[in-house]
């Protein structure tokens, strides 16, 4: 007898047809429901990281990470029941409370589509730390980093293969870091730029896009790369 290859299932009532080895998200995204995501990128792996993907699965105990959940044949799922919405919008709240979310239009449209708080937690520490100018091609702002492993990817398997960034330490105190916290300069990194691409908030952010933004113009941007390229010895 022949296996079967797909499977149904129900999502918010409607029955659907789904190869049996496809993820939550995968499926949502054949019928134009894609859950929201943050950790995922299409040139990275999905690792069910910032849960912001949950869905309902009748059932279950649990919310589910669409991106890393897969389907079963006879899975009841829910899109946008009241708990799947308020546990996305509280995952934006915290976030929003904590980190600088100013220049990332795709999570203010999140925020925006699930009725975040914007104020909800107003005494809330946030991830205080200063911008590394290390290197003459890119600025790491920490403040906006939500450590969502995009860049880890991005710089290990998943892309460059040169592992020169990862996370230190623990708890609240996690962070992207280098090994050692080195300067970029002192590690494997090659500059390719790949970590950059896939950054969600501008955590990571091109060196000419910085010095515009401080308000340089073109020759002076010019001036500046050009004393960068000397300190490191580069002419």
């Amino acid at each position: 007898m022949k296996e079967r290859n797909t499977i149904t299932l129900t999502i918010d009532g409607e029955a659907i047809d789904a190869p049996k080895d496809a993820t939550i998200q995968q499926v949502l995204e054949t019928i134009n429901k894609p859950a929201p995501i943050i950790c995922y990128h299409e040139a990275t792996t999905s690792e069910g990281i910032c849960r912001q993907c949950v869905v309902e699965v009748e059932g279950w105990r649990v919310l589910a990470p669409a991106c890393v959940t897969k389907v079963n044949d006879g899975m009841v799922i829910f899109t946008n029941s009241d708990r799947v919405n308020r546990s996305r919008r509280t995952i934006l709240e915290m976030l929003n409370a904590s980190v600088d979310l100013s220049e990332s239009p795709e999570l203010q449209g999140q925020m925006d589509q699930f009725d975040a708080d914007r104020e909800r937690f107003p005494q809330a520490k946030t991830r205080a730390q200063d911008v590394k100018d290390d290197n003459p091609f890119f600025v790491r702002d920490y403040e906006k980093c939500l450590m969502c492993w995009r860049c880890v990817q991005a710089c290990g398997d998943d892309i460059q293969y040169t592992y020169s960034i990862s996370v230190g330490g623990r708890g609240f105190e996690s962070k992207i870091s280098t090994f050692f916290d080195s300067s970029m300069p002192e590690t494997t990194c090659v500059f390719c730029g790949n970590c950059v691409a896939v950054c969600p908030t501008n955590a990571l952010k091109g060196k000419t896009e910085y010095f515009m933004e401080l308000g340089l113009d073109y020759d002076q941007i010019r001036q500046e790369k050009r004393k960068e390229r000397k300190k490191n010895g580069d002419g």
